[in-house]
């Protein structure tokens, strides 16, 4: 019942706000999901921070546009100015399908501090209400990290971050934006069965997952493994290239994802939409190499 009422949920959500009589602008999810539908069934983005070319914020959605790229993924807080930014995407097709709290880090939701755990909950609300004004579908959220065996440990990184999402979903409920909790090395999420235990107590298809498909390779896991064993709860994914030997020090398609397999498990899992590349940022010749490697590990070339 859980997997059907959530699959559910990913389809109304594109219609959330049309019955009220609003606007695309207030309707994050059809702007992001409709464009997610159509075309490839894996649609290639960027983190709008690769994008490192002196221009407006219009000439880079317009480079963006031109090394093959159909989405972005914003951070919050920026100083990117909303209305320029979605005048951008309105012009060019670029679709802003995501927003990053990019506060996460270093402004924990599992901080041993309750001051700094509120910061944080603060950052999460306003990049939510950042993505709704984007017209994006998710909100990337890195819970917490495992710090000090006494004063941050896992018990209580779990327990302060859960305390911290739960006030957050009435807001993310009402903007109809998604807040996806991803896997990065934070030693707190590790494992298949930490992310589903985390995304499903909240029992609640609001939240859900976003796997780095790289990042995971480190803990023995293969990453198709993870995504079969998500399922349904699998919002976005993003990757790089990652090998046991070199560490990050590789390119996309020369790290030990095993694309084959991962572009199968995707398949299985009835996943279609966003795939995110998160490497260094360059100029135009460096993005379409990305772009091009991109073309390559997800069979679009």
């Amino acid at each position: 019942m859980r997997q059907v009422t959530r699959r559910a949920f990913l389809k109304s959500t594109a219609t959330v706000g049309v019955a009220a009589g609003v606007g695309l602008s207030a309707n994050p999810a059809a702007f992001a999901a409709d464009a997610a539908t159509k075309g490839p069934w894996l649609k290639k983005a960027v983190k709008y921070s690769m994008i490192q070319h002196k221009g407006s914020v219009l000439e880079k959605f317009e480079l963006a546009k031109k090394c093959g790229f159909l989405g972005l993924e914003m951070d919050s807080p920026s100083n990117i100015d909303v209305k320029e930014a979605v005048a951008a995407r309105d012009k060019t097709g670029v679709v802003i399908h995501g927003v990053i709290d990019s506060i996460h880090w270093n402004t924990r939701l599992s901080d041993p501090d309750p001051a700094v755990r509120e910061k944080g909950l603060q950052g999460l609300l306003t990049a939510l209400k950042d993505a709704h004004a984007y017209g994006a579908e998710t909100c990337l959220l890195v819970p917490g990290a495992v710090r000090d065996k006494e004063k941050e440990n896992f018990d209580q990184c779990w327990e302060r971050s859960t305390e911290q999402v739960k006030k957050a979903i009435p807001t993310a409920e009402k903007l109809g934006v998604k807040i996806c909790i991803e896997t990065v090395w934070n030693e707190f999420i590790t494992t298949p069965e930490h992310l589903i235990k985390y995304v499903d107590q909240f029992q609640n298809p609001i939240v859900g997952a976003y796997f780095d498909i790289s990042n995971m390779i480190k803990y023995g896991v293969p990453p198709a493994d993870w995504i079969r064993r998500l399922g349904n709860r699998l919002y976005k994914f993003d990757f790089k290239g990652y090998s046991k030997e070199k560490g990050f020090g590789v390119q996309i398609g020369e790290g030990d994802e095993n694309w084959p397999e991962v572009l199968k498990a995707l398949k299985e899992v009835n996943y279609s939409g966003w795939a995110t590349s998160e490497v260094k940022g360059g100029g135009e010749e460096w993005l379409k190499e990305v772009s091009r490697r991109m073309d390559q590990v997800l069979g679009l070339a």
